[in-house]
């Protein structure tokens, strides 16, 4: 049997990148998909394609994650559409990196907005529920930069940083109610933003990093379908590091 065979999951940001390799890697393994994005264009209907090919119900929908309203509209749309949610992956996120001295207010505000009020919009709505299914699963995707910080993402560091703390909170409140809470912590990924770093720079990355390579989303996925399914039945409240050993 598929490790998430009939199960429900909603993953926030995943027409591309490590949402998008979140979203078939539960999808291989049986989950029914509903994903979000800005807007609905057509890299979400590539996207939510190539998920129905693997014989899985699958929905993009456009939704602003940093919106209360919109995503308490988007939660309810795809509750009733799909019966339940069991599964939240709060994956929506972006960088606006900059010295402090550099750093605008407006792009301390719109980070902080993003990464870390998003979370707090998906869970508060899906909560409701998975108390009434006295079932879940949240994933939160922080950063190794949450960890350990790094000059010139002060903003960024603070957002998945706070996701930290708001996971243990949420894995506390809720774990009575057998919903689990769970964070991780990915290093340095290869997805379509580091391609466009120079060779200069991915080597230096690579140089920090014990197992001298960066990693694949699909390294990414594959620790969320561990936190998603049953295999971590008494796990919450943890941060799985998925950084070949940048932060130990």
């Amino acid at each position: 049997m598929k490790l998430l065979e009939g199960k429900i999951a909603l993953i926030t940001g995943a027409s591309r990148g490590i949402g998008k390799a979140i979203a078939i890697a539960f999808a291989q393994q049986g989950a029914s998909i509903a994903f979000t994005d800005m807007r609905r264009d057509e890299i979400m209907v590539a996207t939510e394609s190539e998920i129905q090919a693997l014989g899985v119900k699958a929905l993009g929908y456009a939704s602003d994650a940093s919106s209360f309203d919109d995503s308490e509209r988007v939660v309810d749309e795809i509750a009733k559409e799909f019966g339940r949610i069991d599964i939240l992956v709060n994956n929506a996120g972006i960088t606006r990196d900059n010295l402090l001295m550099r750093m605008t207010e407006a792009d301390w505000d719109l980070v902080i907005k993003v990464n870390l009020k998003s979370v707090f919009n998906l869970t508060k709505a899906v909560q409701k529920y998975m108390l009434k299914q006295r079932y879940g699963s949240i994933i939160n995707m922080s950063s190794v930069v949450g960890v350990n910080g790094n000059g010139g993402q002060s903003n960024y560091s603070a957002s998945k940083a706070g996701l930290i703390g708001f996971t243990k909170s949420i894995a506390q409140e809720l774990g009575s109610r057998n919903i689990r809470c769970n964070a991780i912590a990915p290093g340095y990924i290869e997805t379509e933003m580091t391609a466009k770093l120079s060779e200069e720079v991915r080597t230096q990355w690579a140089a920090q990093i014990p197992l001298r390579r960066g990693g694949k989303p699909e390294d990414v996925a594959q620790a969320c379908v561990f936190f998603a399914s049953d295999l971590s039945a008494y796990v919450t409240g943890q941060v799985l590091s998925v950084c070949g050993g940048m932060s130990t």
